[in-house]
């Protein structure tokens, strides 16, 4: 009853550690789809020959390149997770807290070097009781990474379609100021320079705004679960490591 119990567990923790990686595939294949489909009626190639500032180009560019970033983040934060859940089975095997004996047996990682940091810092204390606060936060930070650039991205692609905006509305009432209503060809001109100001305005704060959002939506999975990551460290070193350090501290 124990061991399927364990191991019901471990399968759980597992495939929550694979669904990090699983849900930025999904997203994504979606992403290219709805890129595909937009691309089939000729809408991104409109938008790429309309914005005559190529802004929408470096905000999808800068777009791609963000999507590798948050893959990469993906997979560490998946890697930790299954290292947590080893590390869980390792140091409650039979009820006994072997990796602590052995440092050798866990696997390398953000957990076990915390637990490594919080044996150490065992030895080096008087008997009392084990603060890992200072510990914690520093693994948060470790754990957390480069998740940050996910914001500073998507703050850079909405202020790249404001940007884009302005420029276009300056194209857009650039020719205005020499408009003279009673020379037609001028008046013709000045519309398609208006017409051309409007088009870079719209598209660019398009791109802008989707990119800005989907960004985000990624990051905050991401965000999500690292959390998670996170919060299972919290609870192996609550329940199986502290107690035994401080027992065997104070014994």
């Amino acid at each position: 009853m124990s061991a399927t119990a364990s191991a019901d567990t471990l399968s759980s923790a597992e495939t929550s550690e694979r669904s990090v990686l699983l849900l930025w595939m999904i997203f994504t294949g979606l992403s290219v789809f709805a890129v595909v489909v937009l691309w089939r009626y000729g809408l991104l190639h409109l938008m790429v020959v309309s914005d005559r500032t190529y802004i929408s180009s470096v905000i999808a560019v800068l777009y791609i390149l963000t999507c590798g970033h948050c893959f990469w983040r993906s997979r560490a934060i998946a890697r930790e997770g299954e290292i947590t859940r080893r590390c869980r089975a390792i140091l409650s095997a039979s009820g006994e807290p072997r990796g602590l004996d052995d440092m050798r047996a866990l696997p390398g990682g953000l957990v076990p070097d915390h637990i490594r940091n919080l044996v150490m810092k065992a030895q080096a204390q008087p008997a009392g009781r084990i603060d890992q606060t200072l510990l914690l936060r520093s693994l948060a930070d470790r754990l957390r990474g480069s998740n940050g650039f996910g914001a500073f991205v998507s703050d850079t692609l909405m202020k790249l379609g404001l940007l884009g905006t302005i420029i276009g509305f300056i194209i857009m009432l650039a020719p205005i100021a020499t408009l003279d209503a009673a020379d037609k060809a001028a008046m013709k001109s000045s519309m398609g320079l208006m017409s051309d100001g409007m088009a870079v305005a719209m598209y660019t704060t398009l791109a802008g705004l989707i990119g800005s959002i989907l960004v985000k939506i990624q990051y905050y999975m991401l965000d999500a679960a690292t959390q998670r990551v996170f919060s299972d460290a919290v609870m192996l070193t609550e329940t199986h490591v502290t107690p035994t350090l401080e027992r065997r501290h104070d014994g």
